[in-house]
């Protein structure tokens, strides 16, 4: 596996304490050290402002990894930042449902969706009905992710395995738990989207309720990234804490992990220079991942904010 990392809460560390007043991202590149302040206005976040160029970029509360409350706003933010400001750009990042943010960038009001996972050719819009997600997106170079994988309610062993030729297909009729819009894997996605149905789905808003839904024995199993399913029982308020620690100890990630997911920058197609900016994000990518900035990011953010990683960071395979 990739780029594996794991991430675990200090106790004395608040997701929310970094949710008021400005947020500064600080790094290194090229032998320059940069100091990158922010405003909000009407909610958007403003980066590098009076920069000559702006750019507005949509995102979701997907956290560890970003958050509009989290610490430093995650790393994910912190590198997107780093990205765009070495670009020449005065960033303009909003948070929105992640539906919306689709919306908004494969209509074109906003530059780039982010961070998305990999987009196979066939993945229908939801935004224009009958068409393909690739007609008004184009993804950018990857960069590092996290793994996808299966949870269920201990002692209950799905029958999965992924090293087969089936794959997925020994789970026909099986009940899962999905978020509404979010794409998992194209192999997943495909069956679960089939007509008539492959799998049993139960689609719910968010992660919180795809943990509850599998405690309550509702699905048997739910998808998504274990980081982010547990980070978001750990830190949820509406749950009491032993109704946390019920959960918690209830489910467990299925063995092995179904992929490891890079990420990747969803730009709109609507924008007149969107292949412009995709050539000068992959070049700023690669030139990130080249020189270590990248990685020094990641590690920086994610111990300053108490999400330490199981590994050393290693790296990954694009």
């Amino acid at each position: 596996m990739k780029f594996i990392f794991t991430f675990f809460l200090l106790a004395t560390f608040s997701p929310t304490s970094f949710s008021k007043g400005k947020l500064t991202v600080i790094f290194n590149h090229k032998g320059k050290k940069y100091s990158i302040g922010s405003s909000i206005n009407n909610g958007t976040y403003i980066f590098n402002k009076g920069a000559k160029k702006v750019i507005k970029i949509a995102t979701l509360d997907w956290k560890p990894y970003i958050g509009k409350s989290l610490c430093k706003q995650g790393w994910v933010q912190q590198y997107t930042i780093a990205i765009l400001t070495t670009l020449g750009y005065e960033i303009h990042s909003d948070f929105f449902p992640w539906a919306r943010s689709v919306s908004r960038v494969e209509k074109g009001k906003y530059d780039i969706l982010y961070p998305e996972y990999f987009i196979d050719k066939s993945a229908p819009s939801d935004v224009y009905k009958g068409t393909r997600r690739l007609k008004h997106l184009s993804l950018s170079k990857p960069f590092p992710g996290g793994p996808i994988a299966f949870m269920a309610k201990k002692g209950f062993e799905p029958n999965y395995n992924k090293n087969t030729k089936k794959t997925f297909f020994n789970l026909k009729n099986e009940k899962i738990g999905v978020v509404r819009g979010y794409q998992n894997t194209p192999e997943f996605d495909k069956l679960m989207d089939k007509n008539p149905p492959f799998f049993n789905i139960t689609t719910v808003n968010n992660d919180i309720q795809n943990a509850k839904i599998l405690f309550k024995g509702r699905v048997n199993l739910i998808i998504g990234d274990p980081s982010v399913i547990k980070y978001s029982i750990k830190t949820t308020n509406k749950l009491s804490n032993s109704k946390k620690n019920k959960i918690l100890n209830k489910i467990k990630t299925v063995q092995p992990h179904i992929k490891y997911n890079n990420l990747f920058y969803a730009l709109s197609k609507k924008k007149k220079n969107w292949e412009n900016l995709r050539k000068a994000i992959n070049s700023k990518i690669q030139e990130f991942e080249t020189e270590g900035t990248m990685y020094k990011i990641i590690e920086k953010t994610n111990k300053f904010c108490g999400f330490y990683m199981e590994d050393t960071l290693k790296p990954y395979n694009p």
